[in-house]
C-alpha cells in the first residue's frame, strides 16, 4: 500500500469503528481477523434514546453473513460488555454466531449480562475475563401485558429458548442453571445470580479464563487448525479424483 493511502485508510478503518463497532485486522501472519464489540444495550425492534449506548442488530448480523463469505477473512474475534437488551435481537446474533464455520472466539469484559450470556456462549470458544461478571436472571418485559395464563405460558416459553440455547452452547448443567437463574437470595431487588469470571468457568458456562492476548493466541491456533484441516480435505479430494481417473 502506497503511504499517501494509510491516513484515507486509517479514516475508513475509525469511520467503521464509530458506525459498526468492528474492525478487520491484517496480521501480518496470513492471518485477518474481524473484531465485533458488542457493549452497551442491545437494540432490538425499538429504537433506544440517543445517550444509550447500543448495539444494534440490523448492523451486526449483515456484518456475521459477510464475514463467514468473506475469503478474506480466517476468524472472527466477539468483544462483550453489555447491560443485556432485547431477547429476541440478542438470541438472533447469538444464533447467527453459533452457525458459523469460521473459528470464532468470545471474550466477556466488563460484563456479559442477561441476553449477553446467549452471546457469550455461542462462539466456538469462550472466554471471560477474571474481573468480568454474568447476570442471570428470569425473562423480564417491561410495558403493558395481559394478566391472562397465556402470557405467563409465553414468558416461560421464552425462557426455555433461552436455557436451552446456553446448555446446547455451553458444558453448563441445566439444573444449575436454572438455579442460578431463579435464586432468591443473591440479588436484593430482583431474582437470579451474578458469578465472575472463575466461577463462570467452573461451573462449565464460559470455556476458559483469559485476557486478550489469550483470546487472540486461540484465535490464531484456532485458524491455523481450520486452515491445516481444509488441506487435508483438499489433498484427500485430489487423491479420489486421481484414483478414479485411473
Amino acid at each position: 500500500m502506497d503511504k499517501t493511502d494509510a491516513p484515507d485508510q486509517m479514516r475508513a478503518e475509525m469511520k467503521q469503528i464509530e458506525t459498526f463497532g468492528s474492525i478487520t485486522a491484517d496480521t501480518g501472519s496470513g492471518r485477518n481477523i474481524h473484531c465485533i464489540v458488542i457493549v452497551g444495550q442491545i437494540e432490538g425492534h425499538q429504537v433506544l434514546p440517543p445517550q444509550t449506548k447500543t448495539t444494534k442488530y440490523e448492523h451486526v448480523l449483515p456484518q456475521l453473513a459477510a464475514i463467514e463469505e468473506s475469503p478474506d477473512i480466517d476468524g472472527l474475534l466477539i468483544l462483550i460488555n453489555t447491560v443485556g437488551g432485547d431477547i429476541e435481537a440478542g438470541l438472533a446474533i447469538a444464533e447467527l454466531i453459533a452457525g458459523m464455520k469460521k473459528p470464532t472466539v468470545s471474550l466477556v469484559l466488563g460484563g456479559g449480562h442477561s441476553i449477553g450470556v446467549p452471546l457469550a456462549v455461542a462462539a466456538k470458544l469462550s472466554m471471560v475475563a477474571p474481573s468480568a461478571a454474568m447476570t442471570i436472571h428470569p425473562v423480564r418485559i417491561t410495558g403493558v401485558i395481559i394478566g391472562v395464563s397465556q402470557t405467563f405460558n409465553y414468558f416461560e416459553k421464552i425462557q426455555e429458548r433461552i436455557i436451552r440455547f446456553i446448555t446446547k452452547n455451553s458444558n453448563v448443567k441445566e439444573e444449575k442453571f436454572r438455579e442460578l437463574m431463579l435464586c432468591t437470595s443473591e440479588l436484593a431487588e430482583d431474582v437470579g445470580s451474578v458469578i465472575y469470571g472463575e466461577e463462570a468457568v467452573e461451573i462449565g458456562l464460559i470455556d476458559r479464563l483469559g485476557n486478550l492476548s489469550d483470546a487472540l493466541e486461540a484465535l490464531h491456533r484456532m485458524i491455523d487448525e481450520s486452515k491445516a484441516e481444509k488441506e487435508r480435505k483438499t489433498d484427500g479430494n485430489s487423491t479420489e479424483k486421481q484414483a478414479e481417473k485411473q
